[in-house]
């Protein structure tokens, strides 16, 4: 019988099918070389039975082609083995649904915990001797950095800026990562108002790590976040009309008596 014959004693649609030959489930006994036209034989109407149970059960496409040379009680074993992984995944499913509301109960409070530490230490911290910024200026990166993070907590992936204070193992990686490159560095400076001119202006839809060395006072707790906190807005305050990506990271420098600063793109 032809493929629409076929399909209508299967109550399907010709297309499914072409699907199922095309994935070899289902091939039509014969193909005609010069019409391209299907035929199949009436007993296939039991494979497809097999098979579209099968599909409906979220059998793969390779365990019914397993299963398809098999008696009718290989198969009903295979439906009851199937029940019992679908009845694991909904119970899995069931704690992930009650555990929910409290894990996005508990990061919502993270965030905001994150949010009052960052303005805080903002707050009690006086950028004119580093940075060169009066407290009118400094104010106004205050209120910029509070209205950022009270965005909602759906985007906060999509912020420009992220502040990493502790893992010791991030200063060798990008130093000696291949996918970075160093464009700017700085050694043996007091004050990073004495160079930030230099490396302040940054491309347009580009990924920046900036590195920080520094002498023991500048790069831990409040100080250390405010510090941070401080020099992205900076660059995000001079680089206002382009969307970027920065990362800063701050070490203590135990190997001199001086502050080092190295400025990492990543490459395209």
């Amino acid at each position: 019988m032809t493929i629409k014959e076929f399909a209508s004693l299967c109550g399907c649609n010709p297309q499914t099918l072409r699907y199922y030959d095309h994935v070899d489930l289902l091939k039509p006994v014969k193909v005609d070389k010069w019409s391209g036209y299907r035929y199949y034989d009436e007993e296939q109407a039991l494979t497809f039975v097999k098979i579209k149970n099968l599909q409906k059960a979220g059998f793969t496409i390779d365990e019914i082609k397993e299963l398809l040379n098999k008696d009718n009680q290989e198969i009903f074993d295979a439906f009851s083995t199937k029940i019992v992984e679908q009845e694991e995944r909904l119970a899995e499913i069931k704690k992930i649904q009650m555990s929910y509301q409290t894990e996005m109960t508990e990061m919502n409070n993270k965030l905001e915990s994150m949010r009052a530490f960052v303005i805080k230490t903002m707050q009690e911290y006086d950028p004119y001797d580093e940075f060169g910024i009066n407290q009118d200026t400094y104010q106004t990166m205050i209120q910029k950095a509070d209205e950022y993070f009270s965005k909602s907590h759906n985007e906060i992936e999509d912020r420009n800026f992220e502040y990493d204070e502790d893992d010791e193992k991030e200063e060798y990686d990008f130093l000696n990562n291949p996918e970075y490159e160093i464009i700017y560095e700085k050694h043996g400076w007091n004050n990073v108002k004495d160079f930030y001119e230099e490396f302040s202006s940054l491309e347009d839809g580009q990924e920046y790590a900036l590195l920080f060395k520094l002498v023991p006072g500048k790069a831990t707790g409040a100080i250390g976040s405010a510090f941070a906190t401080t020099i992205l807005g900076m660059l995000l305050q001079s680089n206002s009309n382009k969307h970027m990506l920065l990362s800063c990271n701050l070490r203590d420098n135990a190997e001199d008596d001086q502050n080092h600063f190295w400025l990492l793109k990543k490459k395209k």
